[in-house]
């Protein structure tokens, strides 16, 4: 299946046209490599990097849609590998000046 169909379809790209100008744009990677082309084949097992919006998502292909079905259908076709959220330590003394004295000025 072809990269911008695929965006299209899993619902990363509002439409075909999108998606091919986001490919041309140079952002998008598919198995580490750059991807400046909208007609590449993806496969099953490919692992796309994706840019939306100020995040990078990292996605493997597990199927190809056969349609724009809607977004809960889409999600049954990608496995999302992006790291988890980051976790609290049991222990651990926080970093974000929660543990500063009050009445202390600014260093």
């Amino acid at each position: 299946m072809r990269l911008d169909l695929l965006l299209c379809r899993l619902r990363f790209a509002k439409s075909r046209a999108v998606a091919r100008r986001w490919i041309g744009e140079g952002h998008m990677r598919c198995n580490g490599n750059r991807v400046e082309r909208p007609d590449r084949p993806v496969f099953p097992g490919d692992v796309l990097t994706l840019p939306v919006g100020r995040q990078v998502r990292v996605i493997a292909v597990e199927a190809l849609p056969e349609r724009r079905g809607p977004a809960s259908e889409a999600r049954t076709h990608y496995r999302d590998l992006d790291a988890p959220a980051p976790i609290a330590i049991a222990g651990a003394m926080p970093c974000d000046g929660a543990t500063k004295n009050k009445g202390q000025s600014p260093p």
